[in-house]
């Protein structure tokens, strides 16, 4: 019997259709490699805010968790949640807009934004939450959605014009309090966690940009087919719960840090008299300057009030105290 080898026919329409939603539906799976690089975001984030808790609390030296290589690992914890907050957005509402899920979802996040801000007002109304890290990604999650139909070039060109707007945009109007939100304003006072719009939501937009991209060559239907989780469980289960993860983790480690100290409290001294010294040696001598900060320092403790030495937000009754405090040991150490 002679086999006949027939031309190939072209795939049905139905057929292409098929493969192409299966396409899509693979790369819309949960991908739980997004999960878990969601939750060493997380940890790292964790492992920060600790040292922030310790910096409060006089642990470690002065401001160390707000300068040099710390403050780069806080950017750089800051712009992988941005990219994996585009990234996450394309994966679920790139194909087709789910308002229910989209709807509870924003309605999560903006109330924890708010309860954010309610909270550090009355801890630290000095310094308090105005539009951290949740409240960008409430607004951003409303623009994304508005911009996920756009080609990656135009995500890309957006994403830079973005990210170099403060560097441009400059006018006395958005300096004032309406539009700190913006990241355009010169004089936004302190806050214990900034994320403006400006230029953070590029993070953003280059996550919905790697995401059309990924999927355009194939790679989200890869990615969904590794399922890591089982190796991995604890990362994965924080990726995918990260928003209630947010919410506990530092005021567990607050109130971890702050027990610590009633047992085993810091030896604050040393790290003043380097942060006095090192200031005042800007104007004066090294031996002034020693003489000067060592005076203010055995004055606090004389009158045992080392707790208001270091508070970070002092009032005004012991402002004018250490105002007082200082001009006395300049005077005797000038004498």
């Amino acid at each position: 019997m002679r086999w006949f080898v027939g031309p190939t026919l072209p795939e049905s329409s139905s057929a292409a259709r098929i493969k192409s939603r299966n396409r899509m539906q693979a790369a819309r799976s949960r991908i739980e490699l997004i999960d878990i690089a969601r939750g060493v975001a997380l940890v790292a984030m964790a492992i920060y805010h600790f040292t922030w808790d310790l910096d409060f609390f006089g642990y470690v030296e002065p401001g160390m968790s707000i300068t040099g290589g710390w403050k780069f690992f806080a950017r750089s914890i800051a712009c992988s949640f941005l990219f994996l907050v585009g990234f996450s957005l394309y994966l679920a509402h790139g194909h087709r807009f789910r308002a229910r899920p989209f709807l509870k979802r924003l309605g999560m996040i903006a109330a924890a934004a708010v309860a954010i801000t309610a909270a550090t007002y009355i801890l630290f109304p000095d310094s308090f939450i105005f539009f951290g890290i949740l409240h960008h990604i409430a607004l951003a999650t409303i623009i994304g959605a508005a911009v996920l139909r756009l080609p990656v070039p135009v995500l890309l060109l957006l994403a830079a014009a973005v990210i170099a707007a403060p560097h441009y945009i400059q006018a006395p109007f958005l300096d004032r309090p309406a539009f700190w939100w913006t990241g355009l304003s010169s004089n936004v006072p302190t806050t214990n966690d900034y994320i403006p719009f400006f230029p953070w939501f590029g993070a953003v937009l280059l996550g919905i940009a790697g995401a059309k991209t990924a999927e355009r060559f194939g790679v989200l239907a890869r990615l969904s087919e590794i399922r890591p989780g089982g190796v991995m469980p604890v990362l994965a289960v924080a990726g995918r719960h990260s928003l209630l993860f947010y919410l506990v983790h530092q005021p567990v480690l607050f109130s971890c840090v702050w027990l610590f100290m009633q047992v085993m409290p810091p030896d604050r001294g040393p790290a003043f008299m380097q942060a006095c010294t090192a200031q005042c040696s800007t104007q004066r001598d090294e031996a002034f300057c020693r003489a000067y900060c060592g005076c203010v320092l055995e004055e606090v403790a004389a009158q045992g009030r080392s707790d208001a030495l270091f508070a970070a937000n002092p009032d005004e009754e012991t402002r004018a105290w250490l105002e007082n405090l200082v001009l006395q040991c300049s005077m005797e150490k000038e004498e």
